[in-house]
């Protein structure tokens, strides 16, 4: 497993956002994040990219609606959604405001 996470780490595509204009953009940091999930740092992972644990929430609850349809699936999916942009907008911010 740490083959594989070595070699993510390897391949992992550079913010053009960043090269190009010098300031982050709001995905930066999920590449990375993943990558310290994968390697069981949760805390580091949070810090990295907040909106990853709201993103799997997201696409986890997407999947099983999928094969389990949901009465209010539809619902729960806009409230998850809004909370992903809650979150990713609001760290986003954080992250521009606070260095």
């Amino acid at each position: 497993m740490l083959i594989l996470i070595k070699g993510i780490e390897d391949y992992m595509l550079p913010c053009l956002n960043k090269k190009l204009l010098g300031f982050e953009c709001m995905g930066c940091g999920l590449q990375r994040s993943i990558a310290l999930l994968l390697k069981g740092h949760i805390v580091e992972s949070f810090l990295m990219y907040p909106g990853l644990y709201s993103l799997i929430a997201l696409f986890g609850f997407i999947g099983i609606n999928t094969f389990k349809n949901f009465k209010t699936g539809n619902k729960i999916i806009t409230i998850l959604a809004i909370l992903n942009v809650v979150v990713i907008v609001g760290s986003y911010l954080l992250k521009l405001y606070l260095k």
